[in-house]
């Protein structure tokens, strides 16, 4: 009887904990409503500020559930109110149309002001005047148009600044012909005449469409010089895609480069004299396969600002050249070991060239240099143990900069943007955002005031508007987040851990289910991005984050967090981190942080662990449950480069490293001459299959031509090679983001491939997971 007893107790502990393991689909259903047409999704969380006329004075528009309304803002004033009662609007229109209007929900365009600000027309189910002392809505004829205004305007057309000439290539060349609208001649002007397929003018090198095709190239504001950067693709490889979703499945090729490669993209910058009818190339080449990139023409069409690249990444030169006698002058020359960080990497050109803004990291720490014209440095504008990030606004007349930057201020997270006001001649910076949160700033174009958006995952938006001070001159709007709430929506909650160095500090966010337990145990599932660009760890208020809090309604807790090696915003030292070892680098710091979080908090259970991510994530996700197959027993890996070897070869030579070899070669002449070849050979997945344990989903779509699905098969052939068990499932038609019903697919997959190896539920199917 006892015996017996001991088994009932058992079997009834059995049930009741696989009670508590069920996936609640229904609340993850539920919560993706807030990001799939959700009204709650259709509430304002920032604001635009439309300036009125020439003046400080705008309008803005916010909804909330007591509908859409529009607001006057004199930040002279400090005055702040409703532009018009939405009644009025509605009514006056009505009365004008006998239709009827929703007052609540105004779709109103083209708003324009008097000078005296006394009416106001707009467009409303025809054209408009309301005069705001009478709150009378008055029609107005519509005006016949002039010749100008029937202007046809194809997407082909580049029009001068002048608009009286228009530029397009056609078979691969430039043509240009005047604007009949302007009274020009219209005859069509060809400028160049060696252009063909992969080695074009037209924006698409591939396409051979009869007729005119857009062009990457611009006009400089005299209306005269024409300046375009031309890519030489001819001596690419081509890559394949097949469409297998036409009547007849359809072969679909492209060119890519792939790292080490010998033939890749060659970069040429050309400028065109529209008047004189020439084309030349400009001889600005110094190093092998170098990448140019213009920066800024100058004021009078005399000069044009650009920069090159080396391909090992680690200099750069900005240059100037004479469009007149194409003399190409060398400005700055930057040396940056072990590679110059495209991404947060700026240069701006001032003054027509008198004031040069160089952003470097020469001191560990990106911050801004200024040089004068010639290329002399004048001064440092920020300096210390702290990032200065992206350039808000300028005032020129002022010499003023601002800026963001991060990691400056004690106690606040290095990876808010943080709102600095610098001054161009001299070093040291003004704190304008003092606040602990992510900032968005809109500065108004006299840079008098800007409008500050700021928020953190668990802080709704704060709307205000200050001046260039940094002083709050009045909150504008606040977000409506009552039935968000009422919903069972909860914020993610931050948190700060160490590396596995544990020296290093690793700031992340976790979701929990929004009907939490603490005296429960979740499975953890770690949401991933390696970087090394940027880390996907949101910083600001948001109704949804990708997949993630969807997913922790199952039953799960989901965490996100940064890696050594995965964002600039830390530095150079912390970015660095994962060079040379663009695979392996933030493994160890995931599983040190999962460890850490279950030691911290006794409702996560460390002993079902996910992961997952997608591209670079997939990636990560497929390394780390081979890496440490005891630890992760689930991953789900979406789009995953697991062979750097044939992914783009720009990131895996910047982020993994290439190698430059020089040698001397005797011609046929007898001269010697110098070859430079270059080697990158990156760590990849497959030669870590035979160390998986654990239950691994992968995932691609069979169009994707960022990262090809061949990495995905690669994989796959690895693993079947080692023996593992594994799904796969391939989304016909998808290319690297999908989209629509694939999506949707492929996230209740996700859900059911975590409830089934994660909380032993595998009751769910697709069918059954969609709401009825």
């Amino acid at each position: 009887m006892k015996r017996v007893f001991v088994l009932l107790s058992l079997l009834l502990l059995f049930v009741s904990g696989n009670a508590q393991q069920k996936a609640n689909y229904k609340l993850a259903e539920k919560l993706r409503n807030v990001s799939f047409g959700s009204l709650v999704g259709k509430y304002s969380m920032g604001i635009f500020p439309r300036q009125i006329n020439d003046t400080d004075k705008f309008w803005f528009e916010f909804s909330t559930e007591d509908g859409r309304n529009f607001y006057f803002v004199d930040p002279a004033k400090g005055e702040k109110r409703l532009l018009f009662n939405p009644t009025d609007i509605a009514q006056g229109v009505s009365r004008i149309t006998r239709k009827a209007y929703n007052e609540k929900d105004l779709r109103i365009s083209g708003m324009e002001f008097s000078k005296d600000l006394s009416k106001m027309t707009f467009s409303m189910d025809g054209h408009y005047e309301f005069d705001f002392k009478t709150k009378k809505v008055r029609a107005l004829e519509e005006k016949k148009n002039s010749e100008e205004d029937n202007e046809v305007i194809y997407s082909w057309m580049t029009f001068s600044p002048d608009r009286k000439y228009i530029l397009y290539a056609k078979n691969h060349n430039l043509y240009v012909k005047g604007n009949k609208y302007k009274g020009m001649d219209t005859t069509e002007i060809q400028l160049t005449t060696d252009g063909e397929k992969y080695y074009s003018f037209a924006r698409d090198p591939e396409e051979d469409k009869e007729g005119e095709a857009e062009t990457n190239a611009r006009w400089f504001k005299d209306s005269k010089h024409i300046y375009v950067v031309r890519e030489d693709s001819r001596k690419l490889q081509d890559m394949f895609v097949i469409n297998s979703l036409t009547k007849r499945p359809t072969l679909e090729k492209y060119r890519y480069e792939m790292p080490g490669e010998k033939d890749l993209c060659q970069y040429e910058l050309w400028i065109i004299d529209a008047g004189e009818k020439t084309a030349n190339r400009v001889p600005a080449d110094k190093w092998t396969d170098q990448y140019i990139q213009v920066l800024q023409p100058g004021e009078k069409g005399d000069k044009l600002f650009f920069q090159r690249f080396k391909r090992t990444w680690d200099e750069v030169d900005i240059c100037v050249v004479n469009t007149e006698t194409l003399e190409v002058k060398e400005l700055i020359h930057e040396v940056d070991k072990p590679y110059r960080d495209y991404h947060m990497q700026n240069t701006v050109i001032l003054n027509d060239g008198k004031d040069i803004l160089f952003r470097s990291e020469r001191t560990g720490w990106g911050h801004y240099y200024h040089y004068d014209g010639e290329g002399r440095l004048k001064n440092l504008i920020t300096s210390g143990a702290w990032v200065a990030g992206p350039i808000a606004a300028i005032d020129t007349v002022g010499r003023t900069l601002y800026l963001y930057g991060y990691g400056r201020e004690k106690g606040v997270d290095p990876y808010y943007y943080i709102l600095y006001k610098a001054h161009i001649d001299r070093e040291g910076v003004t704190l304008l955002t003092p606040e602990n949160a992510q900032h968005n700033t809109s500065f108004l174009s006299s840079r008098r005031y800007f409008v500050d958006t700021y928020s953190r995952v668990d802080m709704e938006p704060k709307i205000v508007l200050k001046n260039n001070q940094g002083k709050v001159i009045m909150e504008l709007a606040k977000p409506d987040t009552r039935r968000l709430r009422e919903m069972g929506w909860r914020a993610p909650e931050r948190f700060t851990v160490k590396a596995a160095d544990g020296i290093t500090d690793l700031y992340g966010i976790m979701w929990k289910p929004a009907d939490f337990d603490p005296n429960k145990k979740y499975p953890i599932i770690s949401s991933v991005y390696p970087g090394p660009f940027f880390e996907y760890v949101n910083t600001s208020f948001s109704l949804d984050d990708s997949y993630n809090m969807r997913l922790a309604q199952l039953g799960f807790i989901v965490m996100s967090v940064g890696h050594r090696g995965g964002s600039p915003l830390r530095g150079k030292f912390y970015h660095r981190y994962g060079y040379g070892n663009l695979r392996d680098y933030p493994l160890a710091d995931d599983k040190y942080v999962i460890e850490q979080l279950a030691d911290r908090y006794s409702y996560i259970d460390i002993t079902k662990v996910g992961i997952f991510g997608h591209s670079g994530g997939g990636f990560m996700s497929t390394a780390a449950i081979c890496t440490y197959p005891d630890f992760y027993t689930a991953a789900v890996s979406s789009a995953g480069n697991h062979d750097n070897n044939i992914f783009n070869r720009g990131w895996s030579e910047i982020y993994h490293g290439v190698r430059e070899s020089v040698n001397t070669v005797k011609g046929k002449d007898g001269q010697d001459s110098t070859v430079y070849t270059y080697s990158c050979k990156v760590p990849t997945n497959m030669e870590l299959a035979k160390r998986l344990k654990g239950h691994l989903l992968l995932v691609t779509g069979d169009m994707d031509k960022n990262v090809h699905p061949a990495n995905t098969l690669r994989m796959v052939d690895a693993l079947i090679k080692a023996k593992k068990n594994f799904d796969m499932i391939v989304l016909p038609g998808s290319g690297h983001g999908f989209r629509g019903d694939a999506d949707a697919f492929f996230e209740r997959k996700l859900w059911a491939h975590f409830a089934k190896y994660l909380l032993g539920d595998s009751s769910a199917d697709y069918e059954s997971t969609i709401e009825k």
